[in-house]
This record gives structure tokens, sequence and C-alpha cells, in this order.
């Protein structure tokens, strides 16, 4: 019995998430077409900006792609830590009159958004090819960076979503803090430019600078600097964090989850 309801919930989560995905196009002309024009209007803003003003693109190797990936990386992790810090409030209909894990919400909204991720990681991919950048061996570690990102932006999610229950400040907060951490992160730039090595450490020690980077070395070529070459003895604290974000993140949305149906 146990294990049916546990095969039911995941084919509830499986449902939703596909369900979200359809919704999120539906009536809509160009349909998934628009979840690709914001990060590549993003896109076009930043690189007229830093490559004709700052000159990046003369600093970096293959700048377009690179930047195009670390923003596409970033999309995926703001919209969904976005949209799933509201998944809770939004449903309150459907949580007083329905019982079921309500875990389930956060997790299928993060799924919608990993499939957009899929999706526009392959269009990265056809810029690579344009660009004539040759592939290696290490793009077989794309899906452990990609699992790793997802694990790590459904524990932040988790936090968001179970604390905007009974703290609605949490918007305009995680707003500040998504936009802190946006110029932080090496999205922009390349961290062979920040010259301050203490800087570069405590940068390379978020899972954002982790994954983005490892990311970009998967696909781009070893010449990306990773948090391994930055962090030394230290190169498993990013690791450690994602986890112990993802495991303190379900603690708390599982203890404060009882009392949704009254809050919401």
């Amino acid at each position: 019995m146990i294990k049916q309801n546990k095969l039911k919930y995941v084919g509830l989560i499986r449902e939703l998430a596909v369900t979200g995905f359809k919704l999120k196009y539906q009536g809509s002309f160009l349909g998934y077409l628009w979840s690709l024009m914001k990060p590549l209007l993003l896109f076009l803003v930043l690189y007229f900006v830093f490559n004709n003003i700052f000159k990046l693109g003369k600093a970096i190797p293959n700048y377009p792609v690179y930047l195009l990936l670390g923003i596409t990386l970033w999309g995926f992790f703001a919209e969904t830590t976005s949209i799933c810090m509201a998944s809770i409030v939004n449903s309150g209909d459907l949580i007083r009159k329905i019982y079921f894990p309500r875990i389930i919400l956060p997790i299928a909204m993060s799924i919608t958004s990993f499939i957009t991720l899929v999706l526009n990681l392959v269009v990265v991919f056809g810029f690579m090819i344009y660009a004539h950048i040759q592939f290696s061996w290490s793009l077989l570690l794309l899906p452990l960076y990609l699992i790793e990102f997802y694990i790590f932006t459904l524990g932040v999610s988790f936090f968001l979503s179970a604390l905007f229950v009974k703290f609605r400040d949490m918007g305009p907060i995680w707003e500040v803090a998504a936009q802190t951490l946006f110029y932080a992160t090496p999205i922009l730039y390349a961290v062979s430019l920040v010259s301050n090595v203490l800087i570069v450490r405590i940068m390379m020690l978020s899972p954002l600078a982790q994954i983005i980077q490892g990311t970009r070395e998967a696909m781009l070529g070893g010449y990306v600097i990773t948090s391994g070459e930055v962090l030394g003895h230290y190169f498993l604290v990013p690791y450690l964090i994602v986890f112990l974000t993802f495991g303190l993140g379900y603690l708390l949305f599982s203890a404060m989850s009882t009392k949704f149906a009254e809050e919401v």
C-alpha cells in the first residue's frame, strides 16, 4: 500500500510538471520561444555592454557563448526559486480542500522549469556548433552538474516556499538577494579578471559559482577556472553547501507544511 501511494505521488508530480509546462505556453502564439527570447534578449543587451564597453570579449575566449551559457543557467535558478516561492500560497484553495504531500507543488514546478532549462541548453549547443567550439570528453560531466544544480535550486526553493507562507516579506527580500547573487557570481565576467585572491576564493565557495564554472568547463573547455583550482583542499565545501541546503530546506518545509492549510 505504501509503495502504491509513493508511485501515485510520483505520477502526480509528473502530471503536474507536464501540465505546468503546457499551460505555461497555452494561448501563446510563439509558445516556448518566449522562454528562449528572454535569456536571448538579456544576452544581447549584456553582450553589447560588456563586449563593446568593457571589452571582455578580448579577455575571455568564446565570450558570446560563455555569457549566454551563464545567463541560461542563472535564468533557471532565478525563475525556479521565484515560482516555487509562491507555489504554496498560490495553491491555497487546493491545499484547504484536498490532502496531498505539500512538497509535491515546489517539486513539480521546479521540474517544469528544468524542462525549459534543458531545451535552452540545446539552443546553447547550437550556438557552440555555429561558433565551431570543439566538444571534449569533459562534456560527459554535464549531467552531473545539472543534477547538482537542480538539487541546490530545489533546496533553496523549499526554504523560500515554506517561509513565504508565514513571512510575505520574503518576496522583496529574495528579489534583492537574487540581484546581489547575480553580480557576485561570475556570469558576466571571468574569475581570472578578479585580482583579489581572497575575494575569488570566497566567490567560488558559492555553489552557484561552482556549478556555473563547472558547466562552462564541461561545455567550453579547460580554459575556464573551476572551484577545484581556486579552493584547493576546500574544493568540497560548495558540494557540502548544496546537500546541506537541500536537507535543511526539506526539513524546514516538512516541519512547517503541517500548518499550511491554516496559514495560506
